[in-house]
């Protein structure tokens, strides 16, 4: 498990979900309170609406989109400097899904 400031930062190898099915990732993230990061965009852009749409609810979702350039890709660095940006604009996460590119 890694510690990111403060705060555990669990991957799917941490909790047995590896190569599972993204609405079993999210079904975790929802189960455990967790904000879920992940490089699938559209997948997850759908599994958020579809929450939505039957009026559930999750703890907010957050992608990182891969570029046609890959020297513009967001590396390791670049996601944390975007979800502090992100925080520190006190814009909601809860039921949200946003691209972290946006952010950088």
């Amino acid at each position: 498990m890694l510690q990111r400031a403060g705060h555990d930062v669990l991957l799917p190898v941490d909790i047995g979900t590896s190569g599972v099915d993204d609405a079993l990732h999210l079904t975790e993230a929802v189960k455990d309170q967790r904000v879920l990061l992940t490089h699938n965009h559209q997948d997850f852009e759908n599994l958020h609406r579809l929450v939505l749409v039957v009026q559930g609810h999750h703890p907010g979702i957050l992608t990182v989109c891969r570029e046609t350039n890959p020297r513009r890709d967001l590396n390791e660095a670049g996601i944390v400097r975007a979800i502090a940006r992100l925080l520190a604009s006190a814009i909601p996460l809860v039921d949200h899904l946003h691209v972290l590119n946006h952010w950088r």
